[in-house]
């Protein structure tokens, strides 16, 4: 069979997952054989990261270790300490002289809906997501980070849809490759850019079809509780020589992919985060422009996302957006 396109299609790129048995939640880990370039673009305005301030172009260190994505909201980021443990056991770090100190990045999404709240990933959890980390194509669907997100949660969790986890990639002749990996798990409804239907999203109250949050906002339409447990998560990568500065600008040019796939995206209550890679494992004899990375990362990210919704199974009362797949009368157009 062919290999189905993923991040780990990059050159040198490892990714593992961990997924918790007790409630559908976990982390997802983004590795390399050494360090790597990095950046960030947030534009939720709730964020919950571990060390993205080392990702501004301005800060010292050039390179990090490990990226991770994980559930458990605040109570994720201690996956990033069990990275931290399975990185120093192999030597891996920042030299500070009297120990070698991981550089590992990360955010994390809200998912305490889904199952016991009391039930979070842990630093367990992210060690043996570092331990699971390989160049395998990445499992997708209910998965790592994506065990427990939902879309579509505008008029309240009751009427939401199964979220999960994405990934593809792209790869040009001469050598370039670009992949993604996506999490998602937003309030609001994803569309496909390529039709402008909604594929997962809220749904009605009789459960046949889509509410159509967007019509609904033109209205005059506000949420009740406008806290409903958002954020997507992102990671692009290449395989080109990018600065860390550059990683920044391809980080912000793949969030384009967030606006083309989630309406509404980037709320004061989301923390959409996304992060960039860079390998530098392609040697091209021109330096590729970042500009032309950064747009194809967007691309790459779209078909992530969508992914993230097609490729996952329904939990609970949640279904999954193939449940409602073959019937067009269930999708609406996004009105212009």
């Amino acid at each position: 069979m062919p290999r189905t396109p993923s991040l780990t299609d990059v050159d040198r790129i490892l990714v593992g997952h961990y997924t918790l048995q007790d409630r559908p939640t976990g982390c997802t880990v983004v590795m390399a054989d050494k360090p790597f370039a990095a950046g960030v673009d947030v534009r939720g305005g709730a964020p919950g990261t571990r060390e993205t301030d080392l990702l501004n172009p301005s800060n010292s260190l050039d390179c990090v270790d490990a990226i991770f994505l994980s559930g458990g909201s605040a109570f994720g980021l201690e996956a990033g300490t069990g990275i931290v443990r399975f990185l120093e056991e192999r030597g891996r770090g920042f030299d500070a002289r009297v120990a070698k100190v991981p550089i590992v990045c990360g955010a994390v999404l809200f998912d305490l809906l889904a199952g016991d709240a009391r039930i979070r990933p842990d630093a367990k959890a992210g060690y043996e997501a570092a331990a699971a980390a390989s160049s395998l194509p990445v499992r997708e669907g209910n998965v790592g980070a994506g065990a427990g997100a939902t879309v579509g949660k505008m008029l309240g969790p009751a009427r939401a849809m199964k979220g999960g986890l994405g990934s593809w990639a792209w790869k040009r002749r001469d050598g370039l490759r670009i992949g993604a990996l996506a999490v998602v798990n937003s309030i609001g409804d994803v569309v496909d850019p390529a039709t402008g239907l909604i594929v997962a999203g809220a749904r009605r109250k009789d459960g046949k079809g889509f509410a159509q949050v967007t019509k609904r906002l033109l209205k005059g339409f506000r949420p009740k509780a406008p806290f409903a447990g958002n954020t997507l998560l992102g990671v692009v990568a290449t395989n080109a020589a990018l600065t860390k500065t550059q990683c920044a600008r391809m980080a912000a040019m793949a969030q384009d992919a967030l606006a083309r796939c989630i309406y509404p995206a980037h709320m004061p209550w989301d923390g959409d985060t996304v992060f960039a890679v860079s390998t530098g494992a392609w040697a091209p004899r021109e330096a590729e422009d970042a500009g032309i990375i950064g747009a194809l990362a967007a691309d790459v990210l779209a078909t992530a996302i969508m992914r993230g919704v097609l490729r996952t199974e329904s939990w609970g009362n949640w279904p999954a957006a193939k449940d409602y797949s073959g019937n067009p009368r269930r999708v609406h157009k996004r009105p212009r």
